[in-house]
């Protein structure tokens, strides 16, 4: 695509239509925008199954519409809309790709062989999306990409009454988006479950923020969003709230040989499986089911009674939710090479954990505040690496004696550097050189320990007074470098009001490392609102997986 690349970085301030050509470019940009946000939609699966591929099915989905205009010359946007729509259907993946291909073939439908789409065909336009995409589904699921459509299309009907101009109108689609899927939690369980929002409206989402980014000369190619761990993601309770019989995705291609009775067709699918979506296609059909083991033969022998059969993909979902499950506490190392320096890192949390691991750590130890690992746990961890000088980062102050104790233990060159907190430990690693002078790198990573301060949100234990602050137990408190700064009612209140007492005027960034206990939702909404606080700070978010802490920020 990137040859071919035809959107421009010029802002639209405003417009009133759009012809074949210019819809091109609000696809490309919306396929683009998608893209860099792939990732993070695949983070968000867990509706019907979690088998994290949202992303990758509408992104397919989208790329295969998008392959049957990119040579179009015309200018005609019902031709266009209809071939993207046919496209799309053709390339549907998964139950997200194929309402996706339904949305596009109601929008099509609207604008078939018209010139140009003003505001009204618009929102003519996304009612019918709405419409076709509802009925392509067996039983419409709300909190859903279904849901998102049509509150945008609601959106979409209201605005008109105010203005014609498309870039506004734009813009209230993406911001009744953006609520629509915040609050899809509230309507699927599922989703509140795993500390959710839907994946397909957060596709949907981002195929409408790319149209209005490129409105407004906005990169697409660079996401700023966070990418949820999978290991933030409830899995266990996740999976007992998936429904059974969701052993085998199905997806078969096929002509009727006469009219479809869709009404019919649902009835007898419904006694095979669930999840059903039925696309439709210039005589063309894509059925989408997901069934029994046993039962995965059975679409196909219906199908064949009724027409004739071009496609058939089937894909084991148990399989690929079990390899989801697997990655979950996974950590990529690095590898190693021998009689390099070696750094070893403790960690309280899966995402800080795979932070260090990024950043080169050799080994990884599981510990903390509340689990403080033995010196044996430490010293196995590089007794057996194939190099004689090995860093430790205890990153706690706990932890630096039996640190200390394992390099006293060992034949091998180690030195502690005595980090107290993860900011110190990140701060360290991130001045680790593997090839250099032993000495210098130890030095170095030792000046590294002011260069960072942390900040720590957690529930207090006890009642206590300390530095003139009392709090009682169960009250959320701060601490700056481990001292007691603040208390507050909860975490939000504590994360705003304890910056107010560091030295933000040295520090240039505040990374947010979110805890197991808190929702992504909740981490991007107290980011938001430090960055409107500290506007001149960048602000960066991600998931550490730490218990006990909901909230640790370094400021670097």
């Amino acid at each position: 695509m990137d040859e071919k690349t035809i959107v421009s970085n010029t802002p639209l301030n405003s417009f009133y239509s759009l012809n074949g050509e210019q819809f091109k470019r609000f696809v490309e940009a919306s396929l683009r925008w998608l893209k860099a946000n792939q990732q993070l939609v695949n983070s968000l699966n867990v509706f019907p199954v979690p088998d994290g591929d949202t992303g990758t099915n509408m992104l397919l989905t989208m790329q295969a519409a998008y392959n049957e205009i990119a040579e179009s010359t015309d200018l005609n946007i019902g031709h266009i809309s209809k071939n993207l729509a046919q496209g799309a259907l053709m390339g549907a993946r998964g139950n997200s790709g194929v309402i996706l291909s339904q949305i596009l073939r109601g929008f099509a439908r609207v604008l078939d062989n018209l010139p140009e789409m003003d505001a009204q065909l618009f929102s003519r336009a996304l009612s019918e999306s709405r419409n076709t995409a509802y009925k392509g589904v067996v039983r419409p699921v709300e909190g859903t990409i279904l849901t998102v459509i049509k509150d945008v299309s609601i959106a979409v009907e209201n605005a008109i009454t105010r203005t014609s101009d498309l870039a506004l109108i734009l813009e209230e689609a993406v911001k009744s988006a953006d609520e629509s899927v915040k609050y899809t939690p509230e309507l699927l369980p599922i989703l509140k479950t795993a500390g959710v929002v839907d994946s397909g409206g957060k596709g949907l989402f981002f195929l409408l923020e790319g149209a209005l980014r490129y409105t407004k000369g906005l990169t697409l190619d660079d996401s700023a969003v966070v990418i949820k761990d999978l290991a933030s993601i409830k899995f266990a309770e996740t999976m007992e709230a998936v429904e059974d019989g969701q052993d085998v995705e199905v997806v078969i291609d096929f002509a009727p040989y006469k009219t479809l009775d869709l009404e019919s067709f649902y009835q007898d699918l419904s006694k095979i499986g669930t999840s059903i979506q039925v696309g439709e296609g210039d005589g063309l059909y894509r059925m989408h089911i997901h069934t029994e083991t046993e039962k995965q033969d059975e679409p196909e022998s219906l199908i064949k009674k009724m027409g004739e059969i071009y496609k058939i993909y089937k894909e084991d979902l148990v399989d690929q939710m079990k390899r989801i499950e697997a990655k979950k506490n996974e950590i990529s190392l690095n590898k190693f090479t021998p009689g390099t320096i070696a750094v070893v890192a403790v960690s309280p949390g899966i995402g800080l954990s795979r932070i260090f691991a990024s950043q080169g750590a050799s080994a990884i130890i599981s510990g903390g505040q509340t689990m403080n690992p033995s010196t044996q746990e430490i010293l196995k961890a590089f007794e057996d690496l194939p190099t004689d000088k090995v860093i430790i980062l205890p990153n706690n102050k706990n932890i630096i004696l039996a640190a200390n104790t394992a390099k006293t233990l060992s034949v091998k060159q180690v030195e502690v550097i005595p980090t107290k907190n993860v900011a110190q430990g990140i701060s360290a690693i991130l001045r680790w050189n593997p090839e250099g002078d032993f000495q210098q790198v130890v030095d170095d990573m030792n000046e590294s320990l002011e260069e960072a301060d942390c900040v720590e949100i957690t529930t207090a234990t006890r009642n206590v007074v300390l530095n003139g602050i009392e709090v009682k137990k169960g009250k959320i408190i701060g601490l700056l470098n481990g001292k007691l700064m603040i208390g507050a009612d909860d975490v939000e209140d504590a994360a705003l009001k304890i910056l107010e007492k560091t030295d933000l005027e040295n520090r240039e960034r505040i990374t947010i490392f979110y805890g197991s206990e808190l929702t992504e939702d909740k981490a991007n909404s107290i980011a938001k609102q430090i960055e409107d606080k500290y506007p001149d700070h960048e602000i960066e978010v991600h998931y550490g997986g730490q218990p006990l802490y909901p909230i640790i920020m370094s400021l670097e």
